[in-house]
């Protein structure tokens, strides 16, 4: 192995750039603000985008695919949602090269090849969707429009940081039509319950449902929905949204049908979207200074066995049992690698795939298979145990599942310790600048109050958790009355 991995007491920070580049999930680019997503990250994201996009099937919706640019008019045209990515759009303005005769061989911009209408390169698709639901809708009969798409998206960000903040990302981003306001906004909190189901039960990482306030709401929404989760760093991250968009971009695109009582009226919109910063969120949840550490039900590996023999007889007797086990595995489902090759010792490779978070460890030696017996290790609470290899593929999947279960319960347990309750401005303070985590405290409800509370503390409100008790107390800044507390954080 090379050089040990950073430990997230002595650099949080560092420990994470460690496990995505060593881990193998990701590479930096020669794109500045980039990344590559290498094989194994990108099987990672696969195993996610697959299961959300069997939940946004079964909940009726159906992928398609809009343009990469966006015409700057049309990007202009719902001006809230334009201000709010101005300062992050990359645009396009000529369409070819040309040599440049003052520097052979080199390439320049050909001045003569300038667009009519710049292109903006989307930073989000809501334009560009709104002026083709245009054409599509004319009466109540063509509504509701339950629309996702998989694409990349770029936003010009100059401070990056793999998979938590690039140029570029992949995601996922749905955007319907409606009939009626109430229809919009049981659809926006319908694909946050999706959203909560999906890092809950498949990412084994506890979340807090709850609305933004309108200094966080998304630009050109009139409610903004989401889940917020906790790194093992103390810090928040905002790990999906839903967006309720009123008729905002309906009317900034004329987008009109005919309703049930033949009279014209505006459509209801929604928006909502996951991207690749869940696998941020999901190594820092969850991965230890030895590695990555993978929830099951989506890890890019599940299984891995390894073999130690010495000679040909015994490697021949041990692939033949592991023939027999990985042929059981994969009828469950489940995926598993019989790590055979003969460059790396055994040791060596225990602490790769520990390294890569892999759940699930077999070591299957000559004296094992005598005994009918092999070595498991769990990854999650690096646990060994000889196991009978009489029913071990029943209890592999038994172990899969329990590995999947603590992994939730630990993460839940360390959410619930880390949601502290602040009264006082100097008790708000000393949490923050202590463990950390969520901070319930009472704000007054001005966007002035939470702008304040930001630049004295860089703590944000992450949300107004949906199922809030309400309570009387003073905002912790004004001592003005308020009705119930919300939840701050430093954040991502």
């Amino acid at each position: 192995m090379s050089k040990a991995i950073t430990s997230r007491s002595q650099d949080y920070s560092q420990w994470y750039n460690d496990l995505i580049l060593r881990g193998g999930l990701a590479d930096y680019s020669a794109v500045r603000g980039c990344m590559v997503i290498k094989p194994y990250g990108f099987t990672l994201w696969e195993n996610m985008r697959d299961v959300l996009d069997r939940m946004f099937k079964e909940t009726g919706h159906q992928n398609a695919y809009f343009p990469l640019f966006v015409p700057k008019s049309l990007f202009e045209a719902e001006e809230k949602n334009a201000e709010g990515f101005a300062k992050e759009c990359a645009v396009v303005t000529h369409y070819r090269l040309k040599s440049d005769p003052n520097n052979k061989g080199k390439l320049m911009v050909d001045p003569e090849a300038k667009l009519e209408e710049e292109l903006v390169v989307r930073p989000t698709s809501e334009a560009i969707i709104w002026n083709t639901y245009k054409d599509w809708i004319q009466s109540y009969r063509d509504l509701p429009i339950l629309v996702n798409q998989w694409a990349n998206v770029v936003r010009w960000e100059m401070r990056t940081r793999l998979f938590l903040r690039t140029a570029e990302f992949l995601w996922q981003e749905g955007h319907t039509a409606h009939a009626t306001m109430e229809e919009a906004v049981e659809e926006t909190r319908k694909m946050l319950d999706v959203y909560a189901d999906f890092v809950e039960n498949y990412m084994a990482l506890p979340v807090i449902k709850g609305v933004k306030t309108p200094n966080e709401r998304f630009a050109g929404a009139e409610d903004t929905y989401c889940i917020e989760a906790l790194m093992q760093d103390g810090k928040a991250l905002q790990a999906g949204t839903s967006h309720f968009l009123g008729q905002n971009f309906a009317k900034a695109f004329e987008v009109k049908f005919l309703n049930r009582e033949n009279k014209q009226e505006y459509v209801w919109a929604t928006s909502w979207g996951v991207s690749t910063r869940l696998i941020g969120a999901l190594v820092m949840a969850h991965s230890d200074d030895e590695g990555l550490v993978l929830p099951p039900r989506i890890a890019p590996l599940q299984v891995v066995i390894v073999p130690i023999f010495k000679g040909e007889e015994q490697k021949q007797r041990i692939d033949a049992k592991v023939a027999e086990i990985t042929k059981g595995l994969k009828a469950l489902g489940i995926s598993v690698k019989y790590d055979d090759s003969d460059n790396n010792r055994p040791g060596w490779k225990f602490a790769e795939y520990e390294l890569k978070g892999v759940p699930v460890r077999l070591a299957l030696g000559a004296r094992d298979l005598e005994q009918n017996v092999v070595e498991v290790a769990r990854r999650d609470t690096k646990e060994k145990q000889t196991v009978s290899l009489e029913g071990i593929v029943a209890h592999i999947q038994q172990l899969l599942a329990d590995i999947q279960e603590n992994m939730y319960n630990r993460a839940k347990a360390f959410q619930q310790a880390n949601i502290t309750n602040a009264d006082t401005w100097d008790e708000f303070v000393q949490v923050l600048d202590g463990k950390a985590g969520f901070v319930a405290a009472h704000w007054d409800g001005t966007p002035e109050t939470e702008e304040a509370i930001k630049e004295q503390t860089k703590a944000t409100i992450r949300c107004i958790p949906l199922d809030n008790t309400q309570e009387e107390g003073k905002c912790i800044l004004t001592g003005k009355p308020s009705k119930e507390r919300v939840l701050f954080a430093r954040a991502y």
